[in-house]
Parts: structure tokens; C-alpha cells; sequence
């Protein structure tokens, strides 16, 4: 995610392309690995049918990502915005969840995660007219993610053991 944020960020004029393909991309394997996930071990868990919907969906996405090459770059970004509005409620709701529940600390990153995904969808619906405005506030927000991803890999979690 780092580097593909940062080709974004260094290459704004013909990120146009290369972000419809980076996000077919990431799409296209998140739905294979859920689809894989669910065939796994989904399937016998309770309620593991959602991983199936939630595979052939994120599938479906990328294969409608992936066609709008052709189509006028204004409903690509208006498309990029309802998924970082979506994502980002999505976030916060998430954190609040968190925090409702005694979460720790770590509500804070998710609550900041989600309202920066929020002010990205915002700040690109002021900028929809100007595409390479928009790539960078993408970029941006593409080492945002990987950058908060790292520290969440890093960050010490409870753990509960049954004997």
C-alpha cells in the first residue's frame, strides 16, 4: 500500500489508470481471499455464509471497477467517494462499538481512521473537477491506511486462553 501511494503521489497526471487498476486489484484479491476463506473454513462456521456473500460482492466490485475505463472520469471519482464515505461510517461505528464495549485504546485509531477517510470523501467532493487533486488526496489517504495497517500489526492485543 506504501508504494502504491506513493506512485500515486509521484505520478498524479496519469494516476487515473493506475488507480482504477490498483483498486480493481486490491478488490479482485480481497474477494478470492474471502471466497478461499470461506470454502476453508467459513462454510462450517455459524453464520459463515456472509463470508460467501461478502466475497462474491467484493468480487462484483472489482470486476465493475475494472470496466470503467471507458466511462467519464467524474462517476469514477463520485464512485471513489461513496466508498470512502461507506468505509469511513463504516470506521467510526465501528470505533464507537469499541469504545461502548471497553475497547481500550485502540477506538482512538479507528475513530481517527474513519473520520479521515470522512474528510478525504469531503475534501474530494470539493475537488471533483480537478482529477489530479483528487489522485493526491487519494495517495494520501492510501499511506494514511498502510501506515495505521502497520501499527495495528505491531500494536499488543489481548489475548484470552481457554484451558
Amino acid at each position: 500500500m506504501l508504494a502504491a501511494g506513493g506512485l500515486v503521489l509521484f505520478i498524479p497526471g496519469d494516476s487515473y489508470l493506475l488507480l482504477l487498476t490498483f483498486l480493481a486489484l486490491v478488490l479482485l484479491f480481497s474477494g478470492i481471499n474471502t471466497l478461499i476463506y470461506y470454502f476453508t473454513m467459513a462454510r462450517f462456521m455459524t453464520g459463515g455464509k456472509i463470508m460467501l456473500y461478502k466475497g462474491i460482492i467484493v468480487l462484483n466490485f472489482s470486476i465493475l471497477t475494472a470496466s470503467l475505463v471507458d466511462v467519464p472520469r467524474i462517476y469514477v471519482l463520485m464512485y471513489l467517494i461513496a466508498i470512502h464515505a461507506f468505509s469511513g461510517l463504516v470506521e467510526i461505528l465501528r470505533a464507537l462499538e469499541a469504545k461502548r464495549y471497553g475497547g481500550g485504546r485502540s477506538w482512538h485509531l479507528k475513530l481517527g481512521h474513519g473520520l479521515l477517510n470522512l474528510g478525504m470523501c469531503i475534501l474530494c467532493c470539493i475537488f471533483i473537477k480537478h482529477v489530479k487533486t483528487v489522485s493526491i488526496i487519494y495517495a494520501m489517504g492510501i499511506i494514511y491506511s498502510a501506515i495505521l495497517t502497520i501499527a495495528a500489526a505491531f500494536r499488543k492485543s489481548d489475548l484470552v486462553y481457554i484451558q
